[in-house]
């Protein structure tokens, strides 16, 4: 099978090391593609940068089922940016590496925190426990002073940083794993689950292992009416999204 990580923002050097990260732990049969989209923001930490990755985001999906023999996708930044808009112009599996990783912290723990980067991120991450159904399985939401790109330039401080959050969430949550919450923290997963002792869960790894979970159970997006297709009369001519 093959499987397209999309990286919405255009970093290369984490599209670089979600590749490597997830040939790594695929099966031997599966085949990783990781690509980030021609345009968009550098990095993802506002809402304004989650609406510029959208559209990248969106014609990836397009261009993997035209081009490319694509059996299932991961968006591989802790927003999920386009989920659901990316679940209408397929009918694949498209995976979160955020509702990817709730799902199994729950499975994995009786609760979880989860461990992000700056304080401006930490609403935007509630909302997805909240919209994903984990209210009560989250203990709670951590920010850290760092941004994404400090995972690239300074990656070394920024893990430090990231660990001692982690260590904080297991004694005063009471959190029996913790959920990294964002991408760009993905390679550092075992290193960081050494060092605070409970279960470390990163997104891109779950939602890779689920994909093949799925595409072995012929499990794709329903489209009998919510993540239907697109109707045809609001696609954008000047653009090269195919709808069916």
């Amino acid at each position: 099978m093959r499987i397209k990580i999309i990286n919405p923002n255009t970093t290369q050097s984490f599209t670089d090391a979600l590749q490597r990260l997830a040939d790594a732990v695929a099966r031997p049969d599966t085949e990783i593609l990781a690509v980030s989209p021609a345009s968009g923001p550098a990095s993802i930490e506002s809402f304004y940068d989650e609406a510029l990755a959208v559209p990248g985001v969106l014609e990836e999906i397009a261009k993997g089922d035209r081009e490319q023999d694509i059996d299932a996708y991961v968006l591989a930044c802790f927003g999920d940016p386009g989920l659901y808009a990316a679940r209408e112009l397929t009918d694949k599996p498209v995976l979160g590496i955020a509702e990817a990783a709730f799902h199994l912290a729950a499975m994995a723990s009786a609760c979880f925190s989860v461990v992000t980067t700056a304080p401006r991120v930490r609403f935007m991450t509630e909302h997805l426990v909240s919209r994903y159904g984990f209210g009560e399985q989250c203990k709670k939401v951590r920010t850290t002073p760092i941004q994404v790109l400090d995972l690239a330039r300074s990656p070394e401080a920024a893990i430090a940083k990231v660990i001692a959050e982690c260590l904080r969430a297991r004694e005063e949550d009471k959190a029996e794993a913790i959920v990294l919450g964002c991408a760009g923290m993905s390679q550092y997963r075992a290193q960081i689950e050494q060092e605070i002792g409970i279960p470390v869960i990163d997104g891109t790894v779950a939602a890779v292992k689920l994909c093949e979970a799925m595409v072995d159970m012929k499990l794709g997006t329903s489209k009998v009416l919510t993540f239907n297709w697109p109707r045809p009369e609001l696609a954008n001519p000047g653009r090269s999204l195919k709808i069916a």
